[in-house]
């Protein structure tokens, strides 16, 4: 059910699970392991843990973004990841210093790891943390089959208040539809007659515009005339003064 509420969280946690499930069986390798075979494993376990940690801050991320209720149920899982990988980091840092030790003050060394009792030990140790995330997932996907189921109640709910709102609203809505219908109809009348009012005075405005036109045309040609007998005058004063001083 969680792929139903959200594939990448699905995909995400199938991703988790592996890294988690190789970063285990290492560390669970590392007893016959000495010297430079033993630091490669461990590092190896190490990266594989920290790209686990990565997956997990995906998981978180996209936790966060889905419905409140989905994502309380996910992250209270996330929270359970985080444990697991801060144990497996702990194992692997106890093994890596001081499992050698351990097993030989028991009296274990390499030659027990080589036995089929050590072998089985090993097995037995990593098929029991995998039952247990097994487990973990199996629980986490029940908790989000109920969150799914009280989500669902919920939008439910939301669907039937919503229609009670809708049919509200459409009531409300038609009664006001009717009185805005007939203030646009008045209001549409007004603008008609205001537009018949405007025209006429468009036309006034337009024959007065004419005039004016008209007006400045013989104003214009006044001008010239004026401008024309004046510069004859003063042709004709010149004339008489140069006749006078010849």
């Amino acid at each position: 059910m969680a792929e139903t509420s959200s594939p990448l969280f699905a995909q995400y946690e199938r991703e988790y699970a592996t890294k988690s499930t190789e970063a285990s069986r290492k560390i669970q390798s590392l007893g016959p392991l000495r010297g430079d075979q033993r630091q490669k494993r461990v590092k190896e376990a190490e990266a594989d843990l920290l790209e686990a940690e990565h997956i997990l801050q995906r998981l978180d991320i996209e936790a966060r973004s889905l419905p409140p209720v989905t994502s309380r149920a996910l992250l209270q899982k996330l929270k359970d990841y985080k444990a697991d990988i801060a144990k497996l980091r702990s194992d692997a840092k106890t093994a890596g210093t001081s499992s050698v030790e351990s097993r030989a003050e028991l009296g274990l060394g390499n030659e027990y790891f080589q036995t089929s009792a050590g072998q089985r030990d090993r097995l037995l140790t990593a098929t029991d943390r995998l039952g247990k995330t097994s487990d973990r997932i199996q629980a986490g996907r029940q908790q989000l089959l109920e969150t799914e189921a009280v989500g669902t109640a919920v939008l439910q709910q939301l669907a039937g208040q919503r229609a009670a709102i809708q049919r509200s609203r459409d009531s409300a809505a038609s009664e006001l539809g009717i009185s805005v219908l007939g203030d646009l109809q008045r209001q549409r009348e007004t603008i008609l007659h205001s537009r018949d009012a405007l025209a006429g005075v468009d036309e006034g405005i337009s024959r007065s515009r004419a005039i004016l036109s008209s007006m400045s045309r013989r104003i214009m040609q006044n001008k010239i005339i004026m401008w024309g007998i004046v510069a004859l005058l003063l042709g004709a004063i010149g004339l008489i003064v140069w006749a006078k001083l010849s």
